[in-house]
């Protein structure tokens, strides 16, 4: 049964409107664990002085969430939100930088794409210390804090889709139903097929089974 700790409030936000900043972005992602696809940050200014009703009494960490109820917030909160927005570090990016960095990567292309431009920053778990911006990181920020768990679902979302579109061309991955995780069906169609340009060369198992699969 869900309890008063899986759905986020708006204190953090409330804090900082009365400090005199009007445009605060939460910030989260999606995929980071993934072993295929891109990882995906969103981005989400709440309006200034929301009201804890409606979208936003309703958005929680999209892990919480069935794939339905993902996609009916999401609508929501891109007609709602003052401004939304996504940025993804494909899966050669991934490793090329690291999963670290490349995370870093999608948020800040999220943050940059922003209009209007954020005053501060509230992030799920990292640092953006190449985004010269007042911010803060939570740990369990999608938990705790409104903005940021609507971006979570954004990025949740978009991601998805993504991977669902990679399974008309890579279709015996499976990824519409895993989604690019370690699933074992996913693990299955490696072992079979070798890695695809979409799968992160420099994660385990791919990384440690490169040589089997004749790459």
């Amino acid at each position: 049964m869900p309890t008063r700790l899986d759905f986020p409030t708006l204190g953090e936000e409330e804090r900082l409107w009365q400090a005199g900043y009007s445009a605060i972005a939460g910030v989260d992602e999606a995929g980071r664990g993934a072993l295929a696809g891109p990882v995906v940050a969103g981005a989400v200014i709440l309006p200034l002085g929301c009201a804890y009703t409606g979208i936003w009494a309703e958005v929680k960490d999209s892990k919480l969430l069935s794939p339905t109820q993902r996609e009916d917030l999401a609508n929501i909160i891109r007609q709602e939100a003052l401004a939304w927005a996504v940025g993804s570090a494909s899966a050669a990016e991934i490793d090329s930088l690291g999963i670290a960095p490349a995370t870093r990567l999608a948020m800040a292309r999220a943050v940059e794409s922003l209009l209007p431009r954020p005053a501060y920053l509230l992030i799920d778990w990292v640092r953006l210390t190449q985004i010269n911006l007042p911010q803060e990181s939570f740990v369990k920020g999608d938990r705790r804090i409104v903005s940021i768990a609507a971006a979570s679902i954004l990025a949740k979302t978009h991601r998805d889709a993504e991977l669902v579109a990679l399974h008309a061309d890579y279709p015996h991955y499976g990824f519409q139903n895993h989604k690019g995780y370690a699933a074992p069906a996913h693990l299955a169609a490696l072992a079979q097929h070798g890695p695809c340009p979409h799968h992160r060369h420099t994660f385990a198992p791919i990384r440690r089974d490169e040589t089997l699969f004749g790459d």
